[in-house]
Order: structure tokens, then sequence, then C-alpha cells
């Protein structure tokens, strides 16, 4: 009796890692569909403006705001877009090839990829980010400094628009 309750939670254990594995690689993605401009902000412009891209391909969640992420190709001029500080790529699932945090943080440790604003606060907190890189761009979404301390519970920092009602 002892070694069928073994084998039984042995079983279960599995089974419930594997599907804790599934939810979190494969279930709350959905792939975007194919888009012909992604939003970058420009040097000293109030807002972002749509630049053309091609062979987009995207994931996003609704179960996170920072599930987001994209590769295409663009041809825009780094120099023109405003800089983003501390841009730090987000690991993707591994069946989303097209995107490699750890290429993606090495090119831009070395300089060979700048980072640029795509949209600030698209969500109250969370910037998307875009690196652009050898005629290719990469999207992700990051918390910014209001969203760190709000999520935190703390007052947010100055230059921070108004948090949102609870």
């Amino acid at each position: 009796m002892g070694r069928f309750l073994v084998i039984l939670l042995l079983g279960c254990a599995v089974l419930a890692g594997a599907g804790m594995w599934y939810v979190q690689v494969y279930a709350f993605y959905d792939e975007l569909p194919p888009q012909d401009k992604v939003q970058l902000t420009p040097v000293g412009a109030l807002a972002a403006q749509d630049f053309a891209v091609t062979n987009f391909r995207g994931i996003d969640s609704d179960s996170s705001p920072i599930r987001y992420r994209a590769c295409f190709d663009i041809d825009a001029d780094a120099g023109a877009l405003t800089p983003y500080a501390n841009a730090t790529p987000m690991f993707a699932p591994d069946w989303f090839d097209c995107f490699d945090a750890g290429a993606l943080t090495l090119a831009l440790e070395s300089g060979q990829a700048q980072a640029v604003m795509g949209v600030s606060n698209i969500r109250y907190g969370i910037d998307r980010v875009v690196v652009l890189m050898d005629g290719r761009g990469y999207a992700w979404q990051q918390i910014n400094p209001c969203g760190t301390a709000h999520f935190d519970g703390d007052p947010v920092p100055p230059g921070c628009p108004p948090p949102p009602e609870r």
C-alpha cells in the first residue's frame, strides 16, 4: 500500500509540474497578427509616432502587462529617437525564437544596439522599449521607475503622472 501511495504522489507531482510549465510557457501567450507599423518616440516629441515595419512577429498576454515581445524589420535612425536608459530585455519563451534577450543584452552592453522609447506609460508604470540593431527591431515592455514605486505601494517619484485609482 505504501509503494502505491508513493507512486501516486510522485505521479501527481510530475503532472502538476508539467501543467505549471505548460501554463507558464504556452497557455497565456497569444501570437499577434502581422502589423505594418510600430510606435517610437522621436527626440523632443510629446507622443509616440508610427514607423513602418515589415516581417513583424509578436506575442502578448492578458495575464501580465510585461509579456509583450516583438521582432520586426525597420529602417529608423536611433539618433533621432528618444534614448531609453536602463533597458533590460525580458526573456521570451523558447518557442518565440526571433527574440533572444541574452543576445540583446550583450548587443546593448557592447554598443552594437541602441535602446529607444517606444511608448512611455503604455499602461501606467509600463514602458514599451525598442532595441534597434542592424535594421531589426526588438520590443518588450518593462516597468519604469513610476511603476516600480506605485506597484510597491510607495509614493511615486517627482515627475511621474498621477497613479490610477485602485
